[in-house]
């Protein structure tokens, strides 16, 4: 049996989980921003549901386990029994703080002066590069924010958060210091991908693929299982040339500029390929998918900046090896039927008329790189005609950021317009006929 003191320390602490719990407001009654900053209503809607979903099992959790320790089988209960259950309790509560913490995160920057509306303008760039025709998949909400650290990532829509459940947004988060540069758009578009591939399931059919090929050419065996280990993060860079063209390409090499030792290291074991068959393989891709000069140069490009011959004699054994498979490995991975695909090769999938160099030189020749007619066209256009400007030397740094903060901001304020105004029109009175 509890004791007395037992029962009274265990209801005092349930009763302060309730009123902690209630601290945990919705966002929008706690988050000031201007309105261009504000997520997507899908997204916001989406992380306001499932945080009061959470709050409310949590309530009855806490309300259960108090009418339990007044109930007859709580008083019969031992203090250790009384204990553990509340201790269950309690790291329910810690669960859905951690929850709580992962979208607080990605939405407080909002409120910072300057950065809320470039972060809800690669909100829209975010949801373009899921768009696809054939309406293939439902495109989830995007919520980005920015942290510390080189390297982007992604929390996929749907994928199981701290505790439990499903998140109900697809969070990615940025680097602060690519905000806002060249690598922008190649970092934003590779973690978009991460979520497309995961919602045409590419990943699991392509190292089916890659480990049947292993098996009927032993003589390349080595080659084709490394790229079945790394073909998650490749596939994302597939997406982001299918998107924006040769500036994921080059952002890939302004990211994954390193010190030698971590870029010439031909390490086979993690999921990313090292840096510098990474860019080749970027290069390779781009070359079969919008066939242009300019892929060789950004080839030699790297080969420049990162020649074979300083890399170790072993490295740069694998890396050669691996290189001479590039060329059956790309025209493999783009040929790919997945389920998913409505019967079509990979390489069809993704719309790539509007992106092809000549397009898109025609276009920045078009607008002469003016921010209010480049941004007439869909955002992951308008970034691969300014990643392709940059390539082809016909912008500047300086330029070019100033064009993107203007672009974002632009998306950012539109997406908030056309919100507003379809909220208005629903609302108009007259707009729908009432029955007797």
């Amino acid at each position: 049996m509890a004791s007395p003191e037992v029962t009274r320390l265990l209801e005092y602490e349930a009763h302060a989980l309730l009123e902690r719990l209630g601290e945990l407001r919705a966002f929008a009654l706690t988050l000031p921003m201007v309105a261009a900053a504000t997520p997507s209503i899908a997204a916001q809607a989406g992380i306001e549901s499932y945080m009061a979903a959470g709050r409310d099992r949590l309530r009855r959790l806490v309300q259960d386990f108090l009418a339990w320790l007044r109930s007859p089988d709580g008083a019969a209960s031992t203090s250790a029994d009384a204990q553990q259950r509340f201790t269950f309790v309690r790291m329910r509560f810690l669960a859905v703080i951690a929850q709580f913490d992962v979208f607080a995160d990605a939405l407080a920057e909002r409120s910072q002066h300057g950065y809320g509306e470039l972060l809800a303008g690669l909100d829209v760039v975010a949801a373009d590069a899921l768009e696809l025709p054939g309406n293939l998949y439902e495109v989830p909400p995007v919520l980005c924010h920015l942290d510390r650290g080189a390297g982007a990532a992604i929390r996929r829509a749907r994928t199981r958060m701290p505790g439990g459940g499903a998140s109900p947004v697809a969070i990615i988060r940025m680097p602060r210091e690519r905000m806002v540069g060249a690598a922008i758009a190649s970092s934003l578009v590779h973690e978009a991908g991460h979520q497309g591939a995961e919602l045409l399931g590419l990943v699991a059919p392509l190292r089916e693929m890659l480990a049947t090929l292993a098996a009927r050419d032993p003589s390349r065996r080595a080659g084709w299982l490394c790229f079945q280990r790394w073909i998650s993060e490749i596939i994302a860079d597939v997406w982001g040339i299918a998107r924006i063209g040769i500036g994921a390409t080059m952002g890939l090499i302004g990211v994954v500029s390193l010190p030698k030792p971590f870029v010439m290291r031909a390490s086979t074991m993690g999921p990313h390929p090292p840096p510098w068959i990474r860019v080749k393989i970027s290069a390779a891709v781009g070359k079969e998918m919008y066939p242009d000069p300019q892929w060789d140069r950004a080839d030699k490009l790297w080969d420049e900046l990162y020649p074979l011959s300083s890399a170790g004699v072993e490295d740069a054994a694998i890396f050669r090896m691996l290189a001479a498979l590039l060329p059956d490995f790309v025209r493999a991975v783009l040929q790919t039927r997945a389920e998913r695909l409505a019967g079509e090769q990979l390489i069809n999938v993704f719309p790539r008329a509007d992106r092809t160099p000549a397009a898109l030189r025609r276009l920045w020749s078009q607008t002469r790189g003016s921010s209010d007619a480049i941004a007439r066209v869909n955002p992951c256009i308008a970034f691969a005609a300014v990643g392709q400007a940059r390539a082809d030397g016909a912008i500047g740094a300086k330029v070019e950021a100033r064009l993107l903060r203007r672009l974002l901001r632009f998306w950012a304020l539109r997406a908030t317009v056309s919100t507003a105004e379809a909220c208005a029109h629903a609302r108009r009175p007259g707009r729908f006929a009432l029955t007797a």
